[in-house]
């Protein structure tokens, strides 16, 4: 046997020896035999979800690398009493060098347009990737980091936890069995967007000396900075940096339709929107996705609805969506039941028969979570292969999906769009080839991996 020759090497040698052993515990690291069993961990992105997802895994390891361009959100996360004194951090880049052979993860919680850049670097190191959703800022992206964890055989999760609701999962069950007979149709809708999107580029701003805006706009196109657009939240309103509404819910909220009803390659995607310039996202959006029938199941057609559009309540025998004035749900109509889950994580759900009358959920199985980050630290630790929504298996193809949605979006530019065809074996659309630069986009030197 050859000897480990770094910490992460012995932690993946001792995994692998010990899967078989540790298959089933509820935790391996709730008594340490040795400080090196604990994984050590880095953060990518220290503010907003970068302190959440950071301050999760340090519960289940020991946190010593922490990133970010903003100096005062790092030096404030730095200080978080659960981390190990954490080495820091402008550029990942360099924490992923200097660092490697130290890290066993790292928690990638940055705008959309540099997922890809940090997680793919981080796979080619073999160092185990928790990504924030959506996985990746374009289509492209998404496939490739799917390949890559294959590739290099990395535990992987994206940070959309509703995978882990037992909720999520007894429904997509039933679906799968069924209970709901042939389902044709599918309604999804978010209350998203609660930013700005759908205006003008403003006008430049002094850069702050505690924000090192180059670094932010990483792989991105050269732009001025502007104060509270982009940086550290409405970025996601902007094609260079966000995916807009859809990509920020629809990997929660398309989440259980998803996987109950294995929402692969469409063939085609319509949208009409508000307008929109190809700098902002539209203000508003609706989008259809055409699937087509697969070995267990008939074709769907899935509508999906945001900035304020809704499907008709009678979709659900005239009961009000639950939610207030800016619901978001699901709805998944067969011809023997209908499903419909309030909220964005299909927590709860209900079920219908054809006179709208509420149903008995069936008895289905389903496989557990014992929690959604530490679904993550068990496939590192070798308790289990898999976190459920790893990139490979899961995640990497259910943002494919969504994100095909923004092809047919930047072609609804000035209102209702045509039919984008799509060819998923060769990421192409073969009637719109315009959208090209929204499959694959280009990177500023130093950040194409």
């Amino acid at each position: 046997m050859t000897i480990p020759t770094s910490r992460r090497e012995f932690m993946q040698a001792t995994a692998a020896i010990g899967a078989g052993l540790w298959v089933g515990a509820s935790t391996a690291f709730a008594k340490p035999r040795s400080p090196n069993e604990r994984v050590q961990y880095g953060a990518i992105g220290a503010g907003g979800k970068g302190r959440t997802d950071s301050s999760e895994v340090a519960n289940f390891g020991d946190v010593i690398a922490l990133c970010d361009i903003d100096s005062q959100t790092l030096s404030k996360n730095a200080k978080n009493p659960k981390f190990k004194d954490p080495a820091t951090f402008a550029d990942y880049r360099e924490m992923l060098d200097k660092m490697d052979g130290k890290l066993d993860a790292v928690t990638v919680s940055c705008p959309d347009h540099s997922h890809y850049p940090a997680t793919a670097m981080a796979l080619k190191k073999k160092i185990a990737c928790y990504t924030q959703k959506p996985l990746t800022h374009s289509v492209w992206e998404a496939r490739r980091l799917a390949e890559l964890a294959a590739e290099y055989d990395v535990p992987t999760q994206m940070g959309n936890q509703g995978t882990a609701n037992d909720g999520l999962r007894e429904a997509a069950a039933i679906i799968k069995a069924g209970h709901l007979g042939n389902v044709t149709e599918a309604h999804i809708f978010t209350n998203r967007p609660v930013w700005e999107q759908g205006n003008p580029r403003p006008p430049s701003d002094v850069v702050p000396d505690h924000i090192d805006w180059n670094l932010w706009l990483g792989p991105a196109p050269l732009r001025p900075y502007a104060k509270g657009v982009y940086h550290d939240f409405a970025w996601r309103g902007w094609w260079d940096f966000g995916t807009g509404a859809l990509g920020d819910m629809a990997c929660h909220t398309f989440n259980m339709p998803y996987m109950g009803l294995d929402l692969k390659d469409p063939v085609t995607i319509q949208a009409k929107s508000s307008g929109h310039d190809g700098d902002s996202y539209p203000q508003k959006a609706q989008i259809t996705f055409e699937f087509p029938s697969n070995d267990w199941r008939g074709p769907v057609t899935v509508t999906w609805y945001d900035g304020g559009n809704l499907p008709s309540n009678e979709l659900i025998f005239g009961k009000e969506f639950q939610g207030g004035e800016r619901p978001t749900g699901s709805i998944i109509k067969g011809d023997k039941a209908t499903i419909y889950s309030p909220g964005d994580y299909a927590a709860e759900f209900f079920m219908y028969d054809n006179d709208g009358n509420e149903m008995p959920k069936p008895e289905v199985e389903y496989e557990k979570s014992p929690g959604h980050y530490l679904e993550f630290h068990q496939s590192i630790t070798g308790e289990r292969k898999r976190a459920v929504s790893c990139f490979e298996n899961y995640a990497g193809k259910l943002t494919e999906t969504i994100l095909l949605g923004n092809l047919a979006v930047w072609t609804a530019a000035t209102g209702e769009g045509p039919k984008v065809e799509w060819d998923a074996e060769n990421l192409r659309s073969p009637s719109h080839p315009i959208v090209a630069n929204i499959v694959r986009r280009q990177y500023r030197d130093g950040y194409d991996v």
